[in-house]
């Protein structure tokens, strides 16, 4: 079918992914041991060091108070409240026997408990009325789980429990609990619960869709053992590092996906070229070295701009995004090296082997590689009419992402992000009606700048000023719980917030010399987050595209695709967010997906979205490309290289597409709001990046430049790199090989 030729504007780029793939080829064995032996190295590193993992900090002012509190060696006890009220209509608090004898009740057990709480507070007290709400009608029993810390869990689990049975002896009773620990409880517990059921989902789907896509059980099961093994052998070394960098749970599942993704897309790119040049006669020694040339050429280019264009989440400062950025690198560093070295090991050894196995009626169809006739169909209308199919195209993508100037980032609040179902958020959502700010009060940390500065008469007196519902003094500090006249994350919330760290806070505490202070808590955290994020986006955003641009120009030596392959990427991922306003901010398809909006975004999804889609898009686009590239090198004119291009890569675009959007669009199902953003984002743009862009907009582009997109200035020319790999017609090889020679 092909065989290569020096390119007339400079040497290859491909020789050394083609040496690396030939030792494979002619040492199978000792590549596929070692592969393997990599992989069994990373799981067993995560085992070498025991201990607790790094710790993350948070931003802004509440990691300043976070620091003080890490310094303590006090126990910084957490806060607890039960609601108590009658679930139906009845008199007030201080007029029900029934609501008097729950909270006695309650008060008395959670006392019994051996050693679990301490500053329990209840409106039976003398000075209880401030734990009546305003219409009479609730009270609220407050206490904080013991210390010390290697007992905190027993105790809170201790303190629940005694709750519960007290619930049960007063069943016309409510007792709705919700506080600092129950709170973080049911987040961890249902990122957890989502992101297994992702991945028991996930994973079932992409094995059904990659034997749709092969129609052999051994084709599929190809793609799926490459990322696998990446993800294993990731995982492990991620347990290592979490010794120094902070890796949570969420982060995990993240690299599961990505790994998952480009594992299969890169091997997806492998065997798609195999099998074209083994249908064309070549041997499968030859097969497997012309795809470690072209695809091996486009892996490597395209692993290195996905690994590039993830790193640039350093930049944000945040170490929430440290763990995902090593984790994400990583694991495609590792799917990247195992596709150059143990994918033609297996190819090689295999053979034509590969295609055994084969599914009844499907696999006969599916083995043929060849021109997707629709794709070549729509590519030909386009490159007849360019301005006309392109102008349109980039209409409609301008009009889907218009949604996304009245784009407003906002964190979710629990009560937000997991629905009314969940136990702790209708207690939370019912205490902050009758108790504004009591589900989580902000944490003002006080902290000395010389020591005895917090003892002195004038601190209490402006601790009183405040109106803190506890105090618990620590080494040399002081937390504070002080309600937020606004629970949450919302606008209402964050000027509550900013008026207690900007008024409130300094007018008490600013003229006490020695004494500084610090706001932390579940308002205060994501308003810090969200401000540092957005200090910090233009940074991200400019190191992604620079890079990418200087990549793409080495790559392919080119000015003109680096620029097409950035504004094309850039319109569909304006796109995106332009939908994920309108549907989650705006509120659209609430129903359909289960969800209620709040009335913003997440505030870190859209950049981290930009940096996951720059990232795996470029694949589709650098394997677009080297294929028109061949073509034009090969001596087509420029219509018919695009044509034959866009054909040519249809079947692997669209496989990875679908198996991409299958694995993303699980996270609509799940219960938090911020993966159904995610699922509904990454999934629309993949969609549209897959279909619009590959079908009328780089094709449409790309006839618009002809001959201009593959010139380079002249000052560039001596610049490193080379072109992809650039062919010419060939005769076939010899019969096709089902057996390869030993060695």
């Amino acid at each position: 079918m092909l065989r290569y030729r020096k390119s007339a504007h400079g040497p290859p780029a491909g020789p050394l992914v083609e040496r690396v793939a030939g030792w494979s080829i002619r040492h199978r064995f000792p590549a596929i041991t070692g592969w393997f032996v990599l992989v069994i190295v990373g799981v067993l590193s995560g085992s070498l060091l025991s201990g607790e993992g790094a710790r993350s900090t948070d931003p802004g002012e509440s990691g300043r108070a976070e620091q003080v509190l890490d310094r303590q060696r006090a126990y910084v006890p957490v806060l607890e409240n039960v609601l108590i009220q009658l679930r139906t209509a009845g008199p007030r608090f201080t007029e029900s026997a029934e609501l008097r004898r729950a909270a006695q009740d309650l008060t008395t057990t959670l006392r019994r408990t051996p050693g679990a709480v301490i500053g329990l507070r209840s409106p039976l007290e003398r000075d209880g009325d401030r734990l009546l709400s305003e219409d009479g009608r609730s009270g609220l029993v407050t206490f904080q789980v013991a210390g010390p810390i290697e007992r905190s869990k027993a105790h809170y689990e201790a303190a629940v429990a005694a709750i519960g049975e007290v619930a049960a002896r007063h069943p016309r009773v409510r007792l709705a609990q919700a506080g600092d620990r129950s709170l973080s409880v049911a987040v961890d517990e249902g990122i957890k619960s989502d992101f297994q059921r992702a991945e028991y989902i996930s994973l079932p789907l992409t094995v059904v869709i990659l034997l749709l896509v092969f129609g052999s059980l051994i084709a599929a099961g190809i793609p799926l053992l490459l990322a696998l093994t990446t993800v294993a052998g990731t995982f492990g070394f991620l347990r290592f590092i979490d010794h120094w960098v902070p890796v949570n749970s969420a982060t995990s599942s993240m690299v599961l996906l990505i790994g998952a993704a480009v594992g299969i897309d890169y091997s997806l790119f492998y065997l798609r070229r195999a099998r074209e040049e083994r249908a064309a006669g070549h041997s499968v020694v030859d097969a497997v070295r012309i795809a470690a040339r072209t695809s091996g050429h486009v892996v490597l280019v395209s692993g290195f701009t996905v690994m590039l264009c993830l790193s640039g989440l350093l930049f944000t400062g945040l170490d929430n995004f440290r763990g995902l950025t090593v984790g994400a690198v990583l694991v495609v560093g590792m799917a990247m090296i195992g596709s150059v070295t143990v994918l033609p090991a297996v190819l090689a050894l295999l053979g034509d082997r590969v295609e055994k196995a084969r599914i009844p009626w499907l696999g006969r169809r599916r083995t043929a590689a060849g021109q997707s006739r629709i794709w070549s169909a729509v590519a030909r209308a386009v490159v007849r009419r360019p301005l006309a199919w392109g102008g349109a195209a980039t209409l409609v993508l301008i009009l889907m992402a218009l949604p996304m100037l009245g784009m407003r980032l906002q964190d979710a609040a629990v009560t937000d992000s997991l629905p009314r179902s969940v136990p702790v958020v209708d207690a939370a959502l019912r205490m902050q009606e009758a108790f504004p700010g009591a589900p989580a009060p902000a944490t003002v940390v006080l902290w000395e700048k010389h020591p005895g500065a917090l003892q002195a008469p004038a601190v209490d007196q402006a601790v009183n000023r405040i109106g803190a519902t506890s105090i618990t003094r620590l080494d040399d500090a002081v937390v504070l719980r002080v309600p937020l006249a606004h629970f949450g994350t919302g606008e209402a919330a964050n000027r509550s917030l900013e008026t207690l760290r900007g008024k409130t806070l300094p007018a008490a505490f600013g003229s006490l010399s020695g004494v500084d202070h610090a706001v932390m808590g579940k308002t205060a955290v994501p308003y810090d987050f969200t401000r540092q994020l957005a200090d910090r986006t233009p940074l991200v955003f400019g190191f992604v595209l620079t890079l990418a641009f200087v990549l793409l120009v080495v790559s392919f030596r080119s000015l003109a695709v680096p620029l097409v392959s950035i504004a094309l990427n850039l319109l569909s991922i304006g796109s995106a967010y332009g939908v994920l306003t309108w549907v989650f901010q705006d509120g659209h398809l609430s129903a359909a997906l289960g969800f209620t909006p709040y009335g913003g975004v997440v505030g870190w999804l859209p950049l981290f979205m930009f940096v996951i889609l720059f990232g795996l898009s470029m694949d589709y686009h650098i394997f677009i490309l080297s294929r028109i590239r061949e073509r034009h090198a090969a001596g087509a004119d420029a219509r018919d290289a695009i044509v034959g291009g866009v054909g040519g890569s249809a079947g692997v675009v669209t496989s990875a597409a679908v198996i991409m959007t299958a694995a993303f669009s699980v996270f609509v199902v799940l219960s938090a709001i911020e993966y159904k953003m995610l699922g509904v984002g990454l999934s629309v743009a993949i969609l549209i990046d897959a279909t619009i862009v590959r079908g009328v907009l780089l094709p449409a582009a790309m006839s618009l430049l002809g001959t201009r997109a593959w010139a380079l200035p002249r000052w560039l020319r001596r610049m490193p790199g080379g072109s992809a790999p650039t062919v010419a017609p060939a005769a076939p090889s010899a019969p096709r090989q089902t057996r390869l020679p030993a060695g």
